[in-house]
């Protein structure tokens, strides 16, 4: 049976927190009152996962995290409430190895957290099998990329000659900003994301992105043209879908469908850039994240002759996704996110 280690400094949170688990009988858990608390039981309880609130006194949770992912990396899902505020401190949690986050409603102390129990419960579940990494040099060689090519003019172009389309969910974060900063500010086609978030991250999500990118990063909150040296984030809670107005290829945000599990979602962007865009014009890449959103759809596009890639397991921080794609034969390449960015250059090229 997995350990957990909850770590909140409200005892009422962690009261909460310790009954939903418990009572699932897949874990033993046990609590820290801070990250101090919790990096003193390291040694002694060794946790197979834990949960980290952020904001916490003696010790927060972003400075916990670092030293657990640089000392003793192990799975942790960071448990935050969803401001604009928050998103930007949790979105540095991913980056220093946190494997998911799950929202903490109502604030800091909720009697609520009974709302999130089945998606928390869930992501714990498949953390425990993720594969966290350090968070030493990341940071450096991202930098490094940036300083590499973010003086490359973009290509100019008034036409859209095919689509990058990546679907991604757990651990997804970190592994955009490690294949996104290699590629080129002129790079032909447009890069259009679906990673699965709620709202409040994606838009500052992508300004991150577009800090660390010679590509222009934007997130999707309406209708946009698709252009070349564009990287289009789907806003969170809802879709991203490309569709065609007079004569013109856009990206736009809808609202999400309810007969879909994740969003924004993987299948719905494949299939709509389906409508519009030839097979051959779409590269499909399925990168880390649990259960199989977009691996149908980017099947039947490798079927029609389009490309597609998925995330080696050797790189993926939860090997569900793209998993899926290769045992639908649907898959052109499989490969590790650092050889992904590449790959993609060398199609375009």
């Amino acid at each position: 049976m997995p350990k957990l280690l909850i770590v909140d400094d409200s005892a009422l949170m962690r009261r909460h927190l310790r009954q939903i688990f418990e009572e699932t009988g897949q874990f033993e858990v046990r609590t820290a009152r801070n990250g101090r608390d919790a990096l003193d039981q390291l040694p002694t309880y060794a946790p197979d996962v834990i949960t980290l609130d952020i904001n916490m006194p003696e010790m927060d949770g972003l400075t916990c995290l670092n030293e657990i992912m640089t000392t003793s990396p192990r799975p942790v899902v960071m448990v935050s409430s969803l401001t604009r505020d928050s998103a930007a401190v949790t979105l540095e949690a991913m980056q220093l190895g946190a494997v998911d986050y799950v929202e903490k409603p109502g604030g800091t102390v909720s009697l609520n957290i009974a709302d999130v129990r089945d998606e928390m419960v869930e992501k714990v579940r498949h953390a425990v099998r993720a594969k966290p990494r350090r968070a030493h040099g990341l940071v450096d060689r991202v930098r490094r990329g940036r300083s590499e090519i973010v003086n490359r003019a973009p290509r100019p172009a008034t036409r859209v000659d095919g689509c990058v389309l990546i679907g991604v969910s757990t651990g997804g974060p970190r592994t955009l900003e490690e294949i996104l900063p290699d590629l080129p500010a002129d790079l032909p086609w447009p890069v259009v994301i679906a990673q699965h978030m709620p709202a409040a991250f994606t838009g500052p999500f992508a300004q991150r992105l577009d800090r660390i990118c010679a590509l222009k990063v934007v997130e999707v909150t309406g209708p946009a043209p698709l252009s070349p040296g564009h990287v289009y984030i789907g806003r969170g809670d809802a879709d991203v879908v490309i569709e065609r107005k007079l004569g013109r290829l856009i990206v736009n945000t809808v609202a999400s469908d309810p007969a879909l599990r994740w969003h924004p979602s993987v299948d719905r962007l494949v299939r709509s850039a389906r409508d519009h865009m030839a097979a051959d014009a779409l590269i499909g890449v399925e990168l880390t994240g649990m259960g199989d959103d977009g691996a149908a759809a980017m099947a039947a596009l490798k079927a029609a002759g389009g490309r597609t890639i998925a995330e080696a397991e050797s790189s993926a921080v939860v090997f569900g996704m793209p998993a899926e794609l290769i045992r639908l034969g649907g898959a052109t390449l499989t490969l590790p996110a650092r050889s992904i960015p590449g790959q993609l250059v060398g199609w375009l090229s």
